[in-house]
């Protein structure tokens, strides 16, 4: 049992730390973008403050989906449910990137 709460202990850690950098996105004062992509400059942004505020709420909502999606790690030993936490990173992950690449960057991007 306290494997399996260790790992979901860790699991949810991390799912606070998203949430953490979520919510200092979205009250943040600064007048420069903060850029999703690692290692990357953002792209240039007309509203720096909605784009922070649009980047922090998605980063807010993949921290909570986060830490749900890591519940199966509280099963027993050699479920076959361990599967969602592997399977559910890599999906919301991707949803997310598709959320900024769709969504948040075109809205907010400086216009040529």
């Amino acid at each position: 049992m306290e494997g399996r709460l260790a790992a979901f202990i860790i699991w949810t850690i991390m799912g606070v730390l998203f949430i953490v950098m979520g919510i200092y996105d979205f009250n943040s004062k600064k007048a420069k973008p903060f850029g999703f992509w690692a290692n990357a400059e953002a792209a240039p942004i007309e509203d720096v403050k909605g784009y922070n505020r649009a980047l922090g709420i998605l980063w807010c909502v993949y921290g909570v989906l986060f830490i749900i999606i890591g519940l199966p790690l509280l099963d027993g030993q050699n479920s076959g449910l361990i599967i969602i936490p592997i399977l559910g990173a890599l999906l919301i992950s991707i949803v997310a990137m598709v959320a900024y690449v769709v969504g948040i960057e075109p809205k907010y991007r400086k216009k040529k």
